[in-house]
């Protein structure tokens, strides 16, 4: 679910705490590539340590409901939509969300995102299946996917938890705070994303509405030396994300 483009409209506190956390310390728990050192383990979304897991993703920042829609533009309309169809990720029954990226109304990226809840409310990222084409998908007259100009498209960064040496990661915290560092995809090689919790409570204003409960989280792509963007998540109302890089919430 990484977004490329770097939103620079926050405030120049936000701008602060990131360039503090990614300043290239790297570390052995999760850090490298110029993205800020962990100091959250995976346990909660480990198959093996963590559940038994929920499809009934409630958390306020992060719900995943079943026939819910959200709309942020940009350039670029992306549309999120949760779907009733699950799937079975390293052994644990996930709910399916799925962004699509239009462009001039063409359709040129879906990615089926698989996730699941802790216990504790933490929600678990189990990966993605990713089709990107550039000039549009279409789609497979023989199967349920698509294709581009009639082949096959782009799977770039697509991952799965349990295939090789990938693990669940932590996408969104149940009690998220301020310095906190987690892995939120361990695919090594494919997507390695380290995200920070850098602010709570910041006002916003989108075409959407104004929004006080929120979240403000840096994502750091150590793949790409560092590479940010900013994702702000609103919790009351419970709608999650709302500011996505340079993309704002249009509709929910």
């Amino acid at each position: 679910m990484q977004r490329i483009k770097i939103f620079a409209v926050l405030i120049v506190g936000l701008v602060v705490a990131f360039a503090v956390g990614c300043d290239g310390s790297g570390g052995a728990n999760g850090g490298g590539g110029g993205c800020p050192e962990t100091n959250l383990d995976i346990e909660v979304c480990d198959p093996e340590t963590g559940g038994p897991f929920s499809l009934e993703i409630n958390n306020p920042f992060f719900p995943v409901v079943p026939g819910s829609m959200s709309v942020l533009e940009d350039g670029i309309r992306l549309v999120i939509t949760v779907l009733e169809e699950t799937e079975v990720v390293a052994g644990v029954t996930t709910r399916i969300l799925v962004e699509s990226d239009f462009e001039d109304d063409l359709l040129i990226e879906v990615s089926r995102n698989f996730f699941a809840q802790a216990p504790d409310g933490t929600v678990c990222y189990f990966g993605e299946d990713v089709d990107i084409c550039g000039t549009g998908l279409e789609p497979d007259p023989d199967g349920d996917g698509f294709l581009c100009n009639g082949e096959e498209p782009d799977h770039s960064g697509e991952w799965r938890a349990g295939e090789g040496d990938n693990q669940p990661g932590i996408f969104m915290l149940a009690d998220p705070q301020p310095g906190d560092v987690y892995n939120e995809e361990i695919a090594p090689g494919v997507a390695e994303d380290i995200a920070e919790v850098v602010a709570l409570g910041e006002t916003i204003v989108v075409p959407a509405g104004t929004f006080n409960d929120t979240l403000t989280i840096e994502d750091c792509n150590s793949l790409e030396g560092g590479v940010g963007d900013t994702k702000v998540y609103v919790g009351t109302p419970s709608i999650g994300i709302a500011i996505d890089a340079d993309s704002e919430l249009i509709s929910f």
